[in-house]
């Protein structure tokens, strides 16, 4: 088989991999870009947007049922399922089909589908041809975790991708995994209507969040009827009722609990690279105990002329830091920028309702550090757009660096938290010291205005 050269190939079409083709397409180079699957990646197809379109569907039902707060009567709110996903398939399928016009117009550019494997170093084998280039981006992604639990295949089981292609609302689902993925759906299908229990190994929901954020963000999931079984360390899977149509998922070791009977499951404990199948060692490119590729602070891997960037490399699990990962590789290679992945801030958000806005450290990061610190904390009762809305559930909390004045980190639990808590991050990203934000003079009635009130109550931590 005869090896085709070109100047660059960009394997997966996610986030980072299109702009990456783009901009080498841009620079004239003769560019290769291969897809297995559906353009848009996680985020397009099975992430971001599916999951925000069901959200925005769940966030509509819950309103019309609050009528009576807001001085209507919308009587009964009838979930049509098939509609619901047809929305979110039609929002899904536009996008991907941009992404897919994109690749295919770009000059110098050609898009092959196909899985591709390395079969010698800087080349890849995909669709009966060989391809070699000097310069390969790894944009593969990832998919969930299937769990190692006793009875797992007597069962059927849905993932993130599987549980938005339901035709119905399921009688009870039972989510294995508190994770955010699992809140996101865990109050989703509540607001559809579903009976929903949310089984967690740890006591703390979300333990990688303080425990004032996850405790809040568990009032709010319980107040629409989400149950919660914590401290489920020995998890099993079997077939129950009268003819195998009930999950039995046991969530305790003995007999000191109930099994949960569920007509669904969910599983949602985690994520994997999607790096097992591409002969990563014959090109040289070394991965980690988890499968994650190694990069460094530019995303170069192991091999000369590889980079690998989103969730691939274990460096970022959102599809902000994987765009961010092609803002460093062209900069790096294309405008003499030395960006690195070091120099960005931890920012991400649940998108459960109200939202959590989170920047920085959490507290215990912050003060396991070290570092002398300034804390202020204001629950949503006190911002007057909250109340208007009839939306008070949740808290502000910002942390400072009492000696350089620099914000350290925050978390905006409440309406419009995810908007809100970049004010915050600009200023992070900026280097400057809090007093930009709590002397500025924000605009009335908002979420925004009560910023700078917040800042202006910190408090040295004991």
């Amino acid at each position: 088989m005869p090896t085709e050269q070109l100047d660059a190939i960009v394997v997966g079409a996610g986030q980072a991999g299109p702009a990456i083709a783009a901009r080498c397409s841009k620079e004239g180079l003769r560019t290769a870009v291969i897809e297995r699957g559906h353009f848009g990646g996680t985020c397009v197809n099975v992430g971001c947007v599916p999951t925000k379109t069901l959200v925005a569907s769940a966030r509509a039902m819950h309103l019309a049922r609050r009528g009576a707060e807001f001085g209507f009567e919308a009587g009964d709110v009838l979930v049509a399922m098939a509609r619901v996903m047809a929305r979110k398939n039609g929002i899904v399928g536009t996008s991907r089909q941009a992404v897919e016009a994109w690749m295919r117009g770009l000059k110098h550019t050609e898009v092959i589908v196909g899985d591709a494997r390395f079969v010698a170093a800087a080349t890849l084998e995909v669709a009966g041809r060989r391809l070699t280039a000097p310069r390969i981006f790894l944009n593969v992604g990832g998919r969930s975790v299937r769990p190692d639990l006793p009875g797992i295949d007597s069962v059927p089981t849905l993932d993130n991708v599987s549980v938005m292609e339901l035709d119905r609302v399921p009688e009870h689902l039972v989510i294995v995994g508190g994770s955010y993925i699992g809140l996101e759906f865990a109050q989703v299908m509540r607001r559809f209507g579903a009976e929903v229990t949310v089984v967690e190994r740890s006591q703390q929901l979300l333990p990688r969040e303080d425990a004032d954020v996850s405790d809040g963000i568990r009032a709010i999931l319980e107040n629409e009827g989400i149950r919660f079984a914590m401290g489920s360390e020995c998890l099993s899977l079997a077939p129950g009722g009268k003819h195998g149509e009930r999950i039995v998922v046991g969530a305790a070791c003995g007999n000191d609990r109930p099994a949960i009977v569920g007509s669904h499951v969910l599983l949602a404990v985690g994520r994997r690279p999607n790096t097992d199948d591409m002969g990563l060692d014959i090109a040289g490119i070394q991965t980690d105990a988890r499968g994650y590729i190694t990069v460094d602070d530019q995303c170069r891997t192991s091999a000369d002329g590889v980079w690998a960037v989103g969730d691939c490399n274990g460096r970022g699990a959102f599809t902000h830091t994987s765009w961010n990962d092609h803002e460093i590789v062209v900069a790096n290679l294309f405008d003499n920028d030395a960006r690195r992945i070091s120099d960005r801030f931890t920012c991400y958000a649940l998108f459960i309702d109200p939202v959590l806005g989170r920047i920085g450290m959490t507290e215990a990061e912050a003060v396991k550090s070290g570092r002398k610190l300034l804390r202020a904390k204001m629950p949503m009762q006190r911002v007057g757009r909250a109340r208007e809305a009839g939306e008070t559930q949740g808290f502000m909390k910002v942390l400072v660096d009492a000696e350089s004045q620099l914000l350290v980190g925050a978390a905006i639990l409440g309406l419009n938290g995810d908007e809100v808590v970049h004010g915050l991050l600009n200023v992070m990203a900026a280097k400057q010291p809090y007093t930009t934000i709590s002397r500025s003079v924000p605009i009335h009635p908002t979420v925004s205005e009560l910023l700078p009130t917040l800042l202006q109550q910190l408090k040295p931590m004991a």
